[in-house]
């Protein structure tokens, strides 16, 4: 008498199609405990019945990020090789393959149905957000209601996932042994040399976040700052900071729009991890905006992650649209360049920090996990494990050379001669 299939081969044999592999470079456990797969393979928990449900209604990468959101399919130990291995299929980030074939998805939905999984779409997790309908793309008011889907989430969440320094952008790394507050304060050093600050200099730093920036820029070059975020949650403790540091009368943290500013000019410029929120189409108006808001001589320092291959929009079909990033658009560092200097400022420097980005990102991972409870707390589980998995695959992204991220310093032409060296003294 032929042995009974397990739940989980069945499993394993309706989705390694969908995947497009086949077999599955994973190993599968079941709700009911049964086993699949490779057992040399990172191992992925299907706890409940509903993973199925979501994934024969979106065989995808949103079908899967959902059922983890929900905490129905998990990851034993770190999410990093389960998550490389299934992205490895090349099937689930839209438009890098067809898609599973109808037939593929039939197979699936027919395996669901003899294992009693088959039922209505199940609802998203609350977690996910939909913007289509809130006005017209990258206008200031769904700018704005994009921007705070993802910063005004708590800030006692973010100083668990960021540590002290409060800077949610790549840190600049000596070696990978110093640590994240040594590699954020060295970046944001490295930010203000460049753009050549000193006493008595003022400043605009666009999307401020938590007025980290700013602070430096104040306490250790002496400088003005004006610093702007769409955040009202960003701009409390970023006020509450420059309140107890003793630094009012340096630093003015404003909830505005960079399409607002008009109290130029200002000797620098700096856009640290905002220009993913600006649009492709906005980018040369943007560059426009930045340019006439500086005096002659002044210098811009735009500091984005940039896109390797030909997609360049997170789109409604992806999860980083869905949970993390709506309306969030990124450019090859080509485009960047062209679309910065299409206002008349001039290059001096470009550098690639695609290494560092990857060691901030999993560096914050390990205090999302380290602080998992209270991270939970000050939010939900499922806003936990959405940061948790977008952070995990960023990091793989950047090792792998599919995402970069760029500091493109710029300078409006008359004033000062630009530097001759790199040292940005």
């Amino acid at each position: 008498m032929a042995e009974k299939t397990t739940v989980a081969e069945r499993l394993a044999a309706a989705l390694a199609p969908v995947l497009g592999v086949d077999r599955l470079p994973v190993r599968l456990r079941a709700w009911d405990g049964t086993e699949a797969g490779p057992d040399d393979a990172p191992l992925v928990i299907i706890r409940s019945r509903q993973a199925i449900r979501r994934l024969v209604w979106a065989p995808d990468e949103v079908g899967l990020a959902r059922a983890y959101v929900a905490g129905e399919l998990d990851a034993e130990g770190e999410l990093y090789a389960p998550f490389a291995a299934l992205s490895s299929t090349g099937r689930l980030a839209p438009g890098e393959s067809p898609g599973p074939s109808v037939g593929e998805r039939l197979a699936l939905a027919r395996t669901g149905l003899a294992l009693g999984v088959i039922g209505r779409q199940p609802a998203p997790p609350p977690e996910e957000v939909r913007l289509r309908r809130h006005g017209r793309l990258h206008s200031r008011r769904r700018d704005a209601a994009a921007v705070s889907h993802h910063y005004d989430i708590g800030n006692d969440f973010y100083r668990l996932v960021l540590g002290p320094s409060m800077v949610y952008s790549c840190a600049v790394w000596e070696h990978e042994t110093v640590g994240l507050e040594a590699a954020q304060d060295a970046k944001l050093d490295l930010v203000c040399r460049k753009l050549g600050l000193g006493p008595g200099v003022r400043l605009l730093d666009v999307g401020c976040g938590w007025g980290s920036l700013a602070l430096h820029a104040a306490q250790h070059f002496g400088a003005h700052v004006v610093g702007i975020t769409l955040s009202h949650e960003q701009a409390v403790l970023a006020r509450k900071r420059v309140a107890e540091a003793g630094l009012t009368g340096s630093v003015e943290i404003r909830v505005q729009d960079y399409r607002a500013v008009d109290d130029g000019p200002f000797d620098a410029i700096s856009s640290v991890g905002m220009a993913e929120h600006v649009g492709r189409s906005k980018l040369p108006g943007y560059a426009v905006s930045l340019g006439a808001l500086l005096r002659p001589g002044g210098r811009l320092l735009n500091h984005a992650i940039s896109w390797a291959e030909e997609a360049t929009t997170w789109n409604d079909e992806t999860f980083i649209a869905r949970y993390v990033f709506p309306d969030g658009e990124l450019i090859s560092l080509g485009d960047m360049v062209n679309a910065l200097t299409s206002g008349g400022l001039e290059v001096l420097d470009v550098e690639a920090l695609r290494q560092h980005y990857a060691l901030t990102l999993r560096a914050w991972v390990r205090n999302l996990e380290e602080n998992w409870d209270d991270a939970v707390a000050e939010t939900t589980e499922g806003r936990a494990r959405v940061w948790r998995l977008y952070m995990a695959a960023s990091a793989l992204a950047f090792e792998g050379g599919k995402l970069g991220v760029n500091q493109v310093l710029l300078q409006r032409p008359g004033g000062t001669p630009p530097p001759l060296r790199r040292d940005w003294v």
